[in-house]
């Protein structure tokens, strides 16, 4: 599993809000500045489905990031399985006027652990930036 997380300064309302509406996820969701968020579904309730559409800025590629949700807790935990069996999930914990969230996830074989955590981290990054400044 590999874990990533940080610390954002915003209420859980609004941290979690951010992390789950369709607009907003577009504009915090790039790990790789070639690409961006298209496109977002999001049906957030257990046996919900999520899909984002990640595409190059070029137009060269595209892909679906898709899955189900598992478990919801509102302002506490998401769980999701992804269309590859990949599980995953995302905490979030208020701490006094913060809400440290904290992503685990299965990785995939196909690309290494560390470049999974290092696109993971950015994206968490890229969260905590868009809501602070917001």
């Amino acid at each position: 599993m590999i874990t990533v997380q940080n610390t954002i300064k915003a209420s859980i309302d609004k941290v979690w809000d951010f992390w789950t509406i369709p607009e907003h996820i577009k504009k915090w969701n790039i790990a790789i500045d070639e690409w961006y968020t298209q496109d977002v579904k999001n049906d957030l309730r257990v046996n919900g489905k999520f899909q984002y559409k990640m595409a190059k800025r070029d137009g060269s590629l595209s892909f679906d990031f898709e899955g189900i949700y598992t478990n919801i807790e509102s302002l506490s935990l998401i769980e999701y399985k992804l269309d590859d069996d990949r599980t995953g999930q995302v905490r979030f914990e208020k701490i006094a006027d913060e809400v440290k969230i904290t992503e685990t996830f299965e990785p995939t074989k196909q690309d290494s652990e560390k470049m999974q955590e290092e696109w993971c981290q950015t994206v968490i990054d890229n969260f905590k930036k868009y809501v602070e400044h917001i």
